[in-house]
Order: C-alpha cells, then structure tokens, then sequence
C-alpha cells in the first residue's frame, strides 16, 4: 500500500517541478517579426534597442519611368460620293414591292370566347367592339364549338396590353399564337 503512494507522490512531485519551469521561462514570441527593410529606420533601431537593421534597398528593382504616351494623327476624312449605285437602288425597290405584297404574318389573336352558345359569343363580341371599336373580332363556329378571336398583333407585348383590356369584359380569354392580318387599311 506505501508503495502506490510513494509513486503517486513522486509524480506529484515532478508535476509541479515542470510546472515551475514552465511559468519561470522567458516568453518567446510566436510569429517572426519581419527585418526592416526600409531607408528610413525606426526610433527603435537608432538607440539600438531591435538589434542592427540592414539595408536591402540595393536588392529592390527599379523600373524606368514610363514614357509619355503619343496621341495618334488624326486621318483626314473623306466624305463618300456615290455611296448607293443604281443596281442597289433598283433591288430595294424590288424588295419593297414584295415586301407590299405580304398579306399575313405570325402573330398572337386573344380567344376571348370558347363555348357551345350562340347567345353568349355574341354577347361577348358586342361588349367588347362597343367598347373597342378599333379591335377586329373574328367568330368562328366548328361544330359544336363556337370561337371569338380579337385582334391581330405581331408582338406578345401588344396583345399583353390588349388582353389586359378586354380581360374585364371577357375574364376567361387567353393568347393564340396564329397567322395574323398585317395591312388592315388596305382591304
């Protein structure tokens, strides 16, 4: 039973030995100041208290100075003489009259009404040309189904803006992607 003791007191012993050491050391520091590296030096090196500082400025590169960048010369201008000849003038003629030629176009139409009643596709219709007499309707009957479509516009935008109107007069309305009229003045 001494014996147990007697270990554990040594221990003990050594324990707080290391421990005296340990507190009693000078403190070291962690990180590595860097040297000095600049021409001027600090207070600290001039009374001597860092130790000597060397002077690596001779090791640091040195560039030439930039030279002054030179504007470039401006080019005369020419100003451009018969820039359109008589071949080119005749083929946009030629494309235009074809392009007066086209009658349709893809497009988007709102379905405004789907359904089996005669009566209430005709109610629709005539709410919304009294409202909007500019929009061309266009009532369809594939039996049994009858089909109001309004409007003929080449972008998803302009018939965004349209269903957005006519939706108060017809809540279930919705876009169709289809061929739609281009020249309505014309006919």
């Amino acid at each position: 039973m001494i014996l147990p003791l007697l270990r554990n007191v040594l221990l003990l012993s050594t324990l707080f030995a290391l421990g005296a050491c340990a507190t009693s050391a000078p403190v070291a520091t962690s990180t590595a100041t860097p040297a000095d590296t600049s021409k001027v030096r600090n207070s600290q090196a001039q009374t001597g208290q860092a130790g000597t500082v060397e002077d690596v400025s001779r090791y640091r590169p040195t560039f030439p100075a930039p030279k002054e960048p030179v504007a470039p010369a401006p080019k005369p201008v020419v100003a451009p003489t018969n820039h359109v000849n008589a071949q080119i003038e005749q083929r946009l003629r030629d494309q235009a009259y074809t392009n007066q030629n086209v009658k349709y176009a893809q497009g988007y139409r709102i379905l405004a009404y789907v359904g089996l009643e005669r009566e209430k596709a005709m109610a629709v219709r005539r709410a919304i040309i009294s409202r909007y007499p500019d929009e061309t309707d266009y009532l369809t009957f594939k039996q049994p189904v009858f089909r109001l479509h309004v409007g003929d516009y080449l972008t998803r935008l302009e018939a965004e803006q349209a269903m957005m109107r006519i939706r108060p007069l017809a809540p279930k309305a919705e876009l169709e992607s289809m061929q739609v009229l281009l020249n309505k003045a014309a006919y």
